[in-house]
């Protein structure tokens, strides 16, 4: 007697599955059980939300990344809960298949639990985001399980965490050493044991974050942590070569959106200069 070897359902997938309604942290968790790995990418308005949520990506995360290459600061701590609210309440209008989580920005959470509460319950209720981000793995512990217990599905951050920027004095590889691996390990499983759905790892050596990797039921989101994370995150204008200057050695630019967008400006004004904008077919009669 032979038995049907069971296949993965791809209709299931959070990438390429063809379910048209929106991606859930059950189905965050279904992926981890399946082995499945999935792109998460930030995303800052509602047109190139929409392009992405088209593209298939099944998570968006409106970080508070945006200070850095929305917003022209020049970190993320001055990023305020105003702001990443307005800009979140964008995404999740042009979305309508991707799992939308907002950023908790440096200051709204600290406090403690009933500040993160307030924080968070903002963005669920005013932006629309399905789950929201904080960093720190034991320092956060309480306010993730506030937020879960509320009923508001969190993803956790460590590693590198950029809210954390003056005392780290830049950002420096987290991880490296006995004691300092350790120590990110114990945050990963404390956000777990907290009720976290997932974790950030960023900027962590590769062989530390697999480790983490393994120890975790919930899924790892790996920036700059190597290949065996459950899932790779890169901010959207990195990711598609809008940044201008040096990007992270982590960063893979797909496309080189900054020269298109410069070519077309360019054109666009000697065409203004020149006379041959506009032409009798842009004007009316």
């Amino acid at each position: 007697m032979t038995h049907a070897v069971k296949t993965p359902d791809s209709s299931k997938a959070l990438y390429g599955g063809t379910s048209s309604r929106r991606i859930t942290v059950r189905d965050i968790a279904a992926a981890k059980a399946r082995g499945e790995k999935w792109p998460m990418l930030t995303a800052y308005d509602a047109m190139t939300a929409s392009v992405f949520d088209e593209a298939g990506i099944p998570v968006l995360l409106v970080g508070d990344s945006m200070g850095n290459c929305h917003l022209g600061y020049e970190s993320t701590v001055p990023v305020t809960l105003d702001e990443i609210t307005i800009l979140a309440s964008a995404v999740v209008r042009g979305t309508k298949r991707a799992l939308v989580v907002g950023d908790l920005p440096f200051g709204s959470y600290q406090e403690g639990p009933v500040q993160a509460l307030r924080s968070a319950t903002r963005l669920v209720k005013e932006a629309g985001v399905q789950a929201v981000k904080l960093e720190g793995g034991e320092r956060s512990a309480h306010q993730i399980e506030m937020l879960v217990q509320a009923g508001i599905p969190v993803m956790a951050h460590v590693g590198l965490t950029p809210q954390s920027v003056n005392a780290f004095g830049g950002y420096p590889v987290q991880g490296r050493g006995e004691e300092a691996a350790a120590q990110l390990l114990r945050d990963a499983k404390a956000a777990q044991d907290a009720g976290a759905f997932a974790v950030v790892l960023e900027l962590v050596p590769a062989e530390l974050a697999a480790e983490v990797t393994r120890s975790l039921h919930i899924p790892t989101v790996g920036i700059g942590a190597g290949a065996e994370c459950d899932a790779q995150v890169l901010v959207w204008t990195d990711m598609a070569g809008l940044t201008g200057g040096r990007v992270p050695r982590f960063v893979k630019q797909y496309a080189q959106v900054r020269d298109v967008l410069a070519g077309a400006a360019r054109e666009f004004a000697e065409d203004v200069v020149g006379g041959a904008y506009p032409a009798p077919e842009h004007s009316f009669r």
